[in-house]
């Protein structure tokens, strides 16, 4: 067979390979990459790249090792899907770069994250001042979520049937069937306080997939067997 025909053929298999893995993968292999499998994809790319031109190298080698590569991020997710602390390790925590108007300096240099580029993401998101932020952090696949403060969010119909109150991020206080204490702390609640919540539901917090609270009380639920209920 000709070289230009061989290298044809394996290029294709190599396509083809590459096409049903990912599809093993899932959809989030579309969206927003972590760090880890940005690193897998560029390697995988790379050894494709080489077994489709390189005739010397033996098809059945190079297959094993896209699917060797292909395989942790697999392992991966699932492990993190089972575990909250796994999850937490591998993809790492968002960070906290504004609260209350204040820039923490810290969680910059952390980060690696200039001002020039925090400012430049506030305006992405049409925030001009960072004083008028009451919260603002750059989550684990990159982006960064902004929370203004109440007085500059858009007018609702809640804000013409009660008075003005800070607005606070809500806190994930149930992940999994598992109670954060750390997330009710910071929302000025502890646990008696949500299972009181939980029992006026019938509920238990082993039923519930996630649980969102913020400091006024507000409690979002979401249950098992795609079984919503959201209450305030």
């Amino acid at each position: 067979m000709p070289e230009y025909l061989e290298v044809a053929a394996r290029s294709s298999f190599i396509l083809l390979s590459l096409f049903f893995i990912t599809k093993l993968l899932g959809k989030k292999q579309l969206s927003k990459l972590s760090f880890f499998e940005y690193i897998t994809g560029i390697t995988v790319g790379s050894i494709a790249g080489t077994l489709s031109m390189d005739l010397g190298l033996p098809l059945s080698e190079g297959l094993m090792s896209i699917l060797l590569w292909f395989s942790f991020p697999l392992v991966f997710s699932f492990i993190s899907l089972k575990s909250s602390k796994f999850r937490r390790f591998a993809e790492g925590k968002p960070s906290v770069f504004i609260k209350d108007g204040q820039i923490d300096e810290k969680a910059l240099r952390k980060e690696k994250y200039s001002v020039d580029e925090l400012l430049e993401q506030l305006r992405k998101k049409d925030v001009f001042r960072a004083a008028d932020v009451e919260f603002a952090t750059l989550d684990t696949n990159g982006d960064l979520s902004v929370m203004l403060k109440k007085e500059k969010q858009p007018l609702v119909k809640e804000d013409i049937l009660s008075l003005f109150q800070r607005a606070t991020p809500p806190q994930a206080v149930i992940i999994d069937g598992k109670i954060d204490d750390a997330a009710l702390k910071a929302v000025g609640f502890d646990k008696p306080w949500l299972l009181k919540e939980l029992l006026k539901r019938k509920l238990d917090f082993e039923a519930v997939f996630l649980a969102q609270a913020d400091s006024e009380g507000n409690l979002t639920l979401d249950l098992y067997n795609w079984t919503n209920t959201q209450q305030n």
